[in-house]
């Protein structure tokens, strides 16, 4: 049986990790180096590494504190932030990232996936989603949660895995940082048009919630959260041992 994966999740401005919620109000924490050391050895399955406002602002993800990031973790590494080519994708994964997140570049160019997964391979090619309830609809939201695109979410998300996306991250806006559990709605339905692996984003509040997410929905690959590891609110080993307990396969060990 495949194991379910805990990935702790570095949002980067400035080259600092910071954390809010609803994607608002961020607050400093500490170099995404050191907290990337930490997880790698410390049970972390994966690790995503997203510099939240290179879209917004126009401009390319920080490369020196990627490879620097890079260098110190041992465990898959995505990364995503102002992806808008395979240029960048290149880029991106000659800093040592094994994985490319892209959100808002795939809204402007969607072929941008499909290329990308012939260069690289659909393994390579993570889509990210910032979704929100829009008067009871799914909508994607592009440049970090800013900006309502209007699109339905979830044909989006399967048109991006028709194009050759192998891999999504759904994040719920409407659950982000409020720590009340997973957003089960929403991630029902992406697993109910997708084949390929989904990682639930936003809302993880203790260990309970990733119980109640794996078990609720067993076709969900993986649990994402920032804040609560980051705090030391919940240490990925209890989170582990827990899921051990309750027949959740997971790798255990540090």
């Amino acid at each position: 049986m495949i194991t379910k994966r805990i990935i702790p999740c570095l949002d980067v401005r400035d080259g600092q990790v910071v954390k809010g919620v609803n994607f608002e109000g961020l607050r400093t924490l500490t170099s995404p180096v050191e907290m990337a050391r930490f997880y790698s050895a410390n049970g972390a399955d994966e690790l995503v590494f997203y510099d939240i406002t290179a879209s917004s602002d126009g401009r390319k993800l920080f490369t020196d504190i990627l490879c620097e990031t890079a260098r110190n973790v041992f465990i898959p590494l995505t990364v995503g932030g102002g992806i808008n080519t395979v240029a960048d994708f290149e880029r991106v994964l000659g800093c040592g990232a094994d994985k490319v997140s892209v959100n808002s570049g795939a809204i402007r160019n969607p072929s941008l996936i499909n290329e990308a997964a012939r260069i690289y391979g659909d393994q390579c090619v993570v889509l990210s989603v910032d979704v929100k309830r829009v008067d009871g609809v799914f909508r994607i939201f592009a440049k970090g949660g800013r900006e309502n695109t209007g699109m339905e979410a979830i044909q989006w998300i399967k048109e991006c895995v028709d194009r050759g996306a192998g891999e999504i991250v759904v994040n719920s806006i409407d659950t982000d940082g409020v720590k009340q559990g997973f957003d089960l709605e929403m991630l029902q339905k992406v697993c109910d048009v997708v084949s390929v692996p989904v990682i639930a984003s936003g809302g993880a509040g203790k260990i309970d919630d990733f119980i109640t997410l794996f078990k609720a929905l067993p076709k969900v690959d993986a649990g994402l959260a920032a804040s609560i590891f980051h705090f030391g609110e919940v240490k990925i080993t209890d989170l582990k041992a827990e899921m051990n307990k309750n027949g959740i396969p997971t790798r255990m060990g540090v």
